[in-house]
């Protein structure tokens, strides 16, 4: 990772990471002994960063095993002990990039609630692939609302890419139908389906994301090979709480956590680990073309634990 990334990253995380480093350093002062009743302190603060409950819990859990089996006395070996154990969860379940499926385009759904930042990360997922050489597809699924497809025909101007898409209030299954259609005969590496936000609490409209998926397996193999959530890392436990709905409904392969910039408290992505195992494959930090970027378990944990 280049330094000006670790830069956005640090920046991007300086919520959580002055709420912990800080209030590690507060309560580690005056050279306060390890103990049982410090490491409760601890896991409260976790849990204040959006490590959620049962996360923050199950690491000082590990943390206080390894307290009497490595003998950490001090406050050195304290953060090395958290940062070890939250990058080993990262890391157990990291992917780095796509699937892709080979002869036929690799299908990519992106699903999440209105207001998170789909359309823009569709259409930054297709300047960051096909900066890569990979040709791209998009599919302006987002059928209710009336701007969505020309805000992804905009972004899909900016990205070099064809955008699919039908009138406002039409079928998302047949945009799907056409998108996968023109993926095929355009001999695509990737395409990207953009939805409309789904409510998770909407019954009728997670179905309807079924039916999508269906189209897209009958019309390209193994399709969709990833779908995609995207959270709004700002809203802390309620993305927690959106993606086990999402994780429920669809087979969710991967996180775009969006509006990483510094207001957001980036705990949320170890408990989005912990929770449901699943990965985060991109964060977002900031609104050009080009802030979609991967995310690096180390780097992420190095900015939390890691020195200054």
């Amino acid at each position: 990772m280049s330094g000006g990334f670790f830069e956005r990253i640090k920046a991007g995380l300086s919520k959580t990471r002055n709420l912990v480093r800080g209030s590690l350093d507060e309560l580690l002062g005056g050279q306060r002994r390890i103990d049982a009743a410090l490491l409760e302190e601890v896991e409260e603060l976790l849990v204040s960063a959006d490590f959620g409950l049962k996360t923050a819990h199950d690491i000082i859990q590990a943390v206080e095993r390894r307290r009497h089996r490595e003998g950490i006395a001090d406050a050195v070996a304290l953060r090395r002990a958290l940062a070890q154990e939250v990058q080993a969860r990262l890391l157990a379940i990291a992917q780095e990039s796509l699937r892709f499926a080979g002869t036929s385009p690799t299908v990519l759904l992106i699903v999440g609630v209105n207001g998170v930042g789909k359309t823009t990360s569709v259409g930054k997922l297709a300047h960051y692939y096909g900066s890569m050489g990979k040709r791209v597809v998009l599919g302006a699924g987002d059928t209710f609302r009336a701007a969505a497809a020309e805000q992804l025909v905009i972004w899909g101007v900016r990205a070099g890419v064809e955008v699919i898409r039908h009138e406002a209030g039409s079928d998302p299954a047949a945009v799907a139908f056409d998108a996968a259609k023109a993926a095929v005969a355009r001999r695509a590496d990737l395409l990207i389906i953009d939805t409309a936000g789904r409510l998770h609490n909407k019954v009728n409209l997670m179905e309807e994301l079924k039916k999508v998926h269906r189209v897209l397996s009958r019309e390209i193999p193994g399709a969709p090979h990833e779908t995609f959530l995207v959270l709004d890392a700002t809203t802390g436990q309620n993305a927690l709480a959106q993606a086990k709905i999402f994780c429920e409904a669809v087979a969710v392969s991967g996180i775009i956590l969006t509006k990483l910039d510094g207001t957001a408290r980036g705990g949320i992505i170890v408990a989005i680990a912990g929770e449901l195992g699943v990965p985060v494959r991109f964060v977002g930090l900031g609104e050009g073309l080009d802030d979609l970027r991967p995310f690096d378990p180390e780097a992420f944990t190095q900015t939390l634990f890691g020195p200054e």
